[in-house]
């Protein structure tokens, strides 16, 4: 069941001429109750509305005068004195396109290598998210692919996946696919996979399942069947044209347990549809005159859309109790249930969708409808009645303009289920922040703001555009730039906020992927805790202090054990106690998204826990077969997803959350995969335990087109803006779009992507900066892992740039205390706070150019990066050389 939301607009069109309208066949459409819901899906792709009509025998209306008489009414309209009134409502409606995913595995021209080719029919920026499953695999859990069968383009996502684009097929636009090598000499058994649609965030599998595609097959003696063999992991056979050539083996060496029969595939080829949603924009647009001749008011209601039928009648007062008018009406009208009439709208002569006029007696208040596209789908506005009011009083037309001025142009998804944004109504707020920070920067020369004053009004301008952001708002919040004089300012330091801390932070993540191995880290970091400090750190970032079925901490069990392969509780106390002592803040490293069960249900699936939050599966999502209600975000493959929208598990996180706070003593949080959930609860979260200081990791891919990065990642840091909007502010993100960007611009030496086509710093730190965590690695990315490591050698540029501009910079535990950079970074750290430079500075970009990007932060100090040469410009400011290294240089003013 479909079902379409609207969202009024008040706004005056020029007038539209009406043409003749023709009369078509008689019509009726019956009546279905609906459970009407709000959803907005952005899509590409065209698709056509069918409207199937159900013959019946209505009580059928004639119109007192033919088809000649309605377009003499129609031109007696436009003849026929002023339009008092003109309305126009913006339609949304939700249409499916279907297609087909293809999966084929051959060899080039018969022989040579093997390839895997994943494709979809669909128009769109669709990313491969896939990883790879072994022989002796046990479990679900994906690989991350060898880096030869990795495409162009292939980015790692943590340590378990590759997100690939799909490329549009050679020869066919109509298609999009991705060829990835094979060996069939590998021990790899299968590649797994979903399919991403970047425009969206959509994800697509099959029934709800990853796709799989064995390459080898083998038989366990208990039954369970893997491989091509059944393809009876989903219900119903998801591959058919196998081909398989039987291999003779030697398996004396093999587990008793394991009687192999491996075949290897000849060749695959399947197809599987696939459908999206489609947002298809439409308007109808209401006019209302009064003929001076008959005293009547004419109604004309047009609409772009090819084919609806009007479900009307009207109201006597502002109680709007529908009633059926007195005659005549439109051709093609019915009367439903004796309570109200329903009009077949007649196409336009130029075949731009219908229309239809409507006479209408004085004395009534107002006209009510509804539009009916077909059984199932209803347009109304904002679940309600569209209603037009028919006096041209004062008093009548103001109420109306009254109650739509205060429908705010949210998009409907972000209505309905609390997460998400529209896109432009985010460069808006954007813009308008943007506006403000630039007047008071460039106030200096009137100086009647004090520096405490111009940090109080950014906080107060952050804190008005989260809530202008919060999903539950009801209007668009107006932001006035007011000046502050000093003797009316309170001599009181700015306030701290848990997306910012003092807005001085700069944090160390104090582990590596590698920490847990020595079985007494935290023993290890306490004696570094006094270290810290003096390089000029204010934050510590710890890992997950949990039992974990992985050592690193990330798959937590039991959530109340902390006896980790870090260390006993004991001793994360005294870590922490040491630390407060060298005064640093302690962030705990808190895994929300999901959690590994200890116990199997009746089905034999893994989501029944134990411990002191022994939940049962109605914690675990539905996408993942847990009796929850669906994920509100991404799914996390190596573990279920915890559904945050059940209130125990809400209050159960709160209760721990503030235990570890009060008994651990942290002062904030590192919030790990939080695209598994909405940001929402992570606010109500937040405001349960207070934090100093808080950041989520928001990692998804980049853009990019054809395997290169695109210039414009806007899309992309819009996500993490949206995610930080849904949190009201109150965490910050890591900027995986300035990492990302900082990447392409230093390893290809293209180093004007370092500014937008606005001319400002393309990451989350160039729109948000004061929520922006800015970092060259962590744990993920680098250490052991490298998922996705900084160019090498170019680590100092990367830290130049985040070290001198906004934004809360974050360092990697190796770069100080396992590499040649710390003394390099330490003087980084002192010159950043001698210049005071914060989460909020403002940054002027003086060059972007091929082999070198400069800019001058605060009016203070400059900035060059890359091999090329700048020198910042003397004139009033007189600049001299702070401090200088390989491929960078900063100059301080005087």
């Amino acid at each position: 069941m479909s079902s379409v939301t609207v969202e009024p607009l008040l706004r005056y069109h020029r007038r539209t001429e009406v043409s003749g309208l023709r009369k078509v066949a008689n019509s009726c459409y019956s009546s279905s109750s609906l459970n009407c819901s709000r959803q907005k899906l952005f899509h590409r792709g065209k698709c056509k509305l069918r409207l199937r009509r159900r013959p019946a025998a209505p009580v059928v209306i004639r119109a007192s005068s033919s088809s000649s008489s309605n377009t003499a009414l129609a031109e007696t309209f436009e003849s026929s004195g002023d339009v008092f009134f003109r309305h126009s409502f913006p339609v949304t409606r939700t249409e499916t396109v279907e297609g087909k995913i293809f999966v084929r595995i051959d060899q080039e021209n018969g022989k040579g290598n093997w390839h895997l080719t994943v494709g979809c029919s669909l128009p769109g920026k669709w990313i491969l998210h896939w990883g790879v499953s072994y022989v002796n695999d046990i479990g679900s859990e994906w690989d991350q692919p060898p880096k030869h069968m990795r495409p162009s383009g292939s980015v790692p996502v943590k340590n378990y996946a590759i997100e690939t684009p799909l490329k549009k097929a050679s020869g066919d636009d109509s298609f999009y696919e991705v060829k990835i090598d094979i060996d069939p000499k590998s021990a790899i058994a299968a590649i797994n996979f979903v399919l991403k649609d970047q425009e969206t965030g959509a994800w697509y599998q099959h029934k709800g399942r990853d796709f799989k595609v064995p390459l080898v097959d083998y038989l366990l003696e208990d039954g369970t069947v893997f491989g091509a063999n059944s393809f009876n992991i989903w219900p119903g056979p998801f591959f058919s044209n196998i081909l398989l050539k039987p291999e003779t083996q030697d398996h004396t060496q093999e587990p008793n347990n394991v009687k192999k029969e491996d075949r290897k595939v000849e060749g695959i080829y399947e197809e599987q549809p696939i459908a999206k949603h489609t947002a298809i924009e439409n308007s109808v647009t209401v006019s209302v005159r009064r003929c001076p001749e008959t005293s009547k008011n004419l109604l004309y209601l047009e609409t772009d859309l090819p084919e609806v039928v009007v479900h009307w009648g009207v109201c006597r007062d502002a109680a709007k109790n529908w009633e059926i008018p007195p005659g005549p009406h439109p051709p093609e009208t019915v009367i439903f249930k004796e309570k109200a009439l329903r009009t077949l709208l007649q196409a336009k002569e130029d075949g731009r969708g219908c229309s239809g006029l409507f006479t209408l007696d004085e004395g009534l208040a107002g006209f009510l409808f509804v539009l009916k596209l077909n059984d199932n789908t209803w347009l109304k506005c904002k679940g309600n009645d569209f209603y037009v009011p028919l006096s041209s009083s004062s008093s009548l037309l103001a109420q109306f303009t009254q109650e739509h001025s205060k429908d705010s142009p949210v998009s409907v998804k972000a209505l309905d289920q609390n997460q998400g944004s529209d896109t432009a109504f985010t460069n808006e707020i954007i813009k308008e922040i943007r506006n403000l920070v630039s007047g008071i920067s460039s106030d200096n020369s009137r100086k009647v703001k004090t520096k405490e004053a111009q940090e109080s009004i950014l906080q107060e301008i952050e804190k008005l555009a989260a809530e202008a952001y919060s999903i539950f708002r009801s209007s668009i919040p107006t932001f006035k730039e007011e000046v502050v004089y000093e003797e009316e300012l309170e001599k009181s330091p700015p306030k701290k906020s848990s997306g910012t801390g003092s807005g001085y932070e700069i944090v160390l993540q104090g582990f590596n992927w590698e920490s847990h191995k020595s079985g007494r880290w935290y023993m290890e970091l306490k004696e570094k805790a006094e270290d810290i400090a003096s390089l000029g750190f204010t934050v510590v970032w710890l890992p997950p202090p949990t039992e974990s079925v992985s050592p690193e901490g990330y798959m937590p069990k039991d959530l109340y054990n902390l006896n980790s392969r870090y260390g006993n509780i004991y001793e994360l106390k005294e870590l922490v106690g040491k630390l407060h002592e060298s005064g640093l803040k302690v962030l705990g490293d808190a895994v929300l998204n999901h959690r590994c069960a200890q116990y199997q249900n009746q089905n034999g699936i893994w989501n029944i826990f134990g411990g002191r939050l022994n939940w049962d599966d109605r914690a675990v999502v539905a996408d993942v077969q847990g009796r929850g209600n669906k994920s509100s975000g991404d799914n996390f493959h190596a573990a279920p997803n915890i559904d945050h929208s059940q209130d125990f598990v809400r209050k159960d996180i709160k209760e721990w959350m503030c235990w570890l706070r009060e008994e651990i003593g942290y002062d904030g949080w590192r919030l790990d995969f939080v695209r598994g959930f909405w940001g929402g609860y992570v606010k109500d979260y937040m405001d349960a335990t207070s934090p100093y200081f808080a950041v989520g990791e928001y990692w998804d891919s980049l853009s990019y087109t054809y395997g290169e990065m695109d210039h414009n990642q806007d899309a992309h840091r819009q996500r993490i803006i949206d995610w930080i909007n849904a949190t009201t502010g109150s965490a910050g993100a890591f900027d995986v779009t300035t990492k990302g960007v900082l990447h392409e611009a230093l390893e290809r030496c293209e180093y004007w992507r370092l500014a937008d086509e606005k001319g400002k710093p393309p990451g989350v730190v160039g729109w948000w900066p004061s929520r922006a965590v800015t970092f060259v690695e962590n744990h993920d990315t680098g250490s052991t892992q490298g998922h996705w490591r900084f160019p090498g050698g170019k680590e100092m540029q990367g830290y130049a740039y985040i070290l001198t501009h906004p934004g809360t910079p974050a360092v990697f535990f190796d770069h100080i205390y396992s590499s040649n950079y710390r003394s390099e970074i330490a003087a980084l750290i002192a010159f950043r706070n001698r210049h005071k430079i914060h989460c909020r500075s403002v940054v002027e970009i003086s060059k972007a150019a091929r082999d070198v990007y400069a800019a001058i932060i605060d009016k203070k100090i400059a900035v060059k990066i890359g091999p090329g040469h700048f020198e910042p410009p003397n004139g009033p400011r007189k600049w001299s050389p702070a401090l200088e290294g390989r491929d960078y240089k900063i100059w301080e003013s005087s």
